[in-house]
């Protein structure tokens, strides 16, 4: 390919793109409500050991999504789903709930919620 190939303009202009789709999917996960610096993306898969509390007026998830074991220790080029500090909230309405109940169902986090009196 020489300089004037139009291949080279197609392949930068694809590569921009991806990064660009990348950006938006970084940006589509990031979360909405909490604004901490420890937290930066929603998990949209499977994840496991999580906390769950309610703060105020909000449930709060939160968690660590590590790498593989057999990831780790290997020179990794790309990496599709996120890993590290996640949180997601909630809001709820008003302050007097409390989970009572939380379990796996099918692969999904079920929480039952009951109100203090």
């Amino acid at each position: 390919m020489t300089a004037a190939d139009p291949r080279n303009w197609m392949w930068a202009e694809a590569c921009a793109m991806i990064e660009r789709a990348e950006q938006l999917h970084r940006q589509f996960f990031r979360p909405g409500l909490a604004r901490t610096p420890a937290a930066n993306w929603e998990p949209p898969v499977d994840v496991f050991d999580i906390e769950i509390s309610i703060e105020r007026d909000a449930l709060l998830i939160a968690g660590v999504q590590r790498l593989p074991t057999v990831a780790r220790g290997t020179v990794i080029h790309r990496v599709e789903i996120p890993h590290g500090r996640f949180e997601r909230r909630i809001r709820l309405p008003g302050p007097q709930w409390e989970v009572s109940r939380s379990t796996l169902v099918n692969g999904c986090l079920l929480l039952s919620l009951t109100q203090r009196r």
